[in-house]
């Protein structure tokens, strides 16, 4: 037999380390030539490695969450007939050995499953412990309360009412209020001392033989340590670097979308066998439209070099939600696309997202953000830039409400929406995102603006 070494091969340009986000393989598993061996996460996407040969994994590169150098041993497979390359290295074992090997698995089965091979190669996998450990699994259940008065009697031969009444603690103002409503105080749960109005008031809504509880404490959950890696990782080094380096402000007008929603609703009673239209398509053809305007904001700011790149197309970063986390897919040449191309091409896009299936180019090279949390969007955001952009538009939940009409006390029903931008005051002044917002909400007020030339 032979061993062959996979080393992590340079899966893009400038990547230095990538990070073991999933396994696909363990110790001791058959595998074929161009089976999925793990999945690796750079600064940019997500890349599955395949196996080159066909074997059995003896050895692999740490645990879920470690950083792997480029050129460092992923796996080492043991496989079937000598691969010509210099990657094989023989590896016979000693019958010593052999026979170490099959006492410890015959005295400890279903091991070597449990706890992988530790990281292979010199200037590999940078070793991290694994947790995931829950704390608190030892808790135990609160004492059980002593029992209330009003149990005094119970058993065989139960106190008259009267007397049970007068074994609850409670004052005379309880008491006369449960004489004037009927009520048996022995009957009225409580989870103090003594029976309180808010006990009687829990009895009233709930009923008697209802089932009703008194509200007690929230008991805690147990405590839980969730490592921080893959995606999340990303998004919290990223999210540290722009609030770090980027002094943010963060603009907010309110849009009358009323127009702009009835015609929405008109495009997509006729839309044939084309997309459905939300909101985000409309939004998108506005900013496109109003940005030559303010070049300022469709940038990106290398502040190392101390330039900022002002850019002709508008390359969209739009913000998406995944069970991983976030991530932010880039809608190339968002200026040349309608509105019913765009529709598609973020369906496209979500899609991709969420299955982790985007390529590189789609996730690296926006000049402005937009994100939004749908009907969950709120009274007002203030979003986090998307370095090096420099800005990023968030719109919120479309509300209705009245409105005065400007023609004397008159009052109509509006949709409303709040559209938050924020800036880096760096190189965007207020005055310049005020402007811009301004222009983007009489475009989109007057929503025939979207498609005149």
């Amino acid at each position: 037999m032979a061993r062959f070494t996979f080393k992590l091969p340079d899966i893009g340009e400038g990547i230095a380390e990538a990070e073991i986000v999933a396994w696909h393989v363990a110790v001791g598993d058959r595998v074929e030539e161009d089976q999925n061996l793990a999945d690796m996460m750079t600064d940019k996407a997500t890349v599955e490695m395949e196996s080159p040969v066909s074997g059995t994994v003896v050895e692999i590169a740490g645990a879920v969450g470690d950083q792997v150098a480029i050129g460092a041993a992923l796996v080492v497979i043991e496989v079937d007939a000598a691969v010509a390359t210099d990657e094989v290295v023989a590896a016979p074992e000693s019958e010593a050995q052999a026979e170490t090997a099959e006492q410890y698995e015959a005295e400890n089965p279903g091991v070597e499953e449990a706890n992988p091979s530790p990281p292979v190669g010199e200037g590999g996998a940078r070793s991290a412990q694994p947790s995931g450990r829950v704390r608190g699994d030892d808790d135990t259940a609160p004492l059980a309360a002593p029992p209330h008065p009003s149990h005094a009697g119970a058993g065989p031969f139960p106190l008259p009412q009267g007397e049970r009444e007068k074994a609850v603690l409670a004052s005379p103002a309880v008491r006369a209020r449960a004489r004037d409503l009927g009520v048996d105080l022995a009957e009225v749960k409580t989870d103090g001392d003594r029976v309180r109005h808010a006990d009687l008031d829990a009895y009233l809504r709930y009923g008697a033989g209802q089932g009703y509880q008194i509200p007690g404490p929230s008991r805690a959950r147990a405590d839980e340590e969730v490592r921080v890696i893959g995606l999340r990782r990303r998004i919290a080094e990223n999210m540290a670097a722009s609030k770090r380096a980027i002094p943010h402000f963060t603009y907010v007008d309110e849009i009358d979308v009323t127009e702009l929603e009835a015609m929405r609703a008109a495009l997509n009673a006729n839309r044939g066998q084309r997309p459905k239209l939300t909101l985000l398509p409309l939004l998108i053809v506005a900013i496109c439209r109003t940005l030559p305007e303010f070049p300022m904001l469709n940038a990106r700011y290398d502040d190392e070099a101390g330039v900022v790149t002002r850019h002709g197309a508008v390359h969209l970063g739009m913000a998406t939600q995944t069970d991983a986390g976030l991530t932010v897919p880039v809608i190339r040449g968002a200026q040349d696309r309608n509105v019913w191309q765009l529709a598609t091409e973020i369906a496209r896009l979500a899609d991709a997202a969420r299955a982790a299936k985007l390529k590189p180019e789609e996730l690296s090279g926006g000049t402005i953000t937009v994100t939004s949390l749908g009907p969950l969007g709120g009274i007002a955001t203030t979003p986090v830039i998307n370095r090096p952009e420099v800005a990023i538009i968030g719109p919120n939940r479309i509300v209705e409400r009245p409105v005065f009409t400007g023609r004397g006390d008159d009052i109509r029903r509006a949709k409303l929406m709040n559209l938050s931008i924020s800036c880096d005051h760096r190189v965007v002044d207020g005055w310049d995102a005020a402007s811009y917002v301004q222009a983007l909400k009489r475009m989109l007020e007057t929503p025939v603006l979207l498609f005149a030339d």
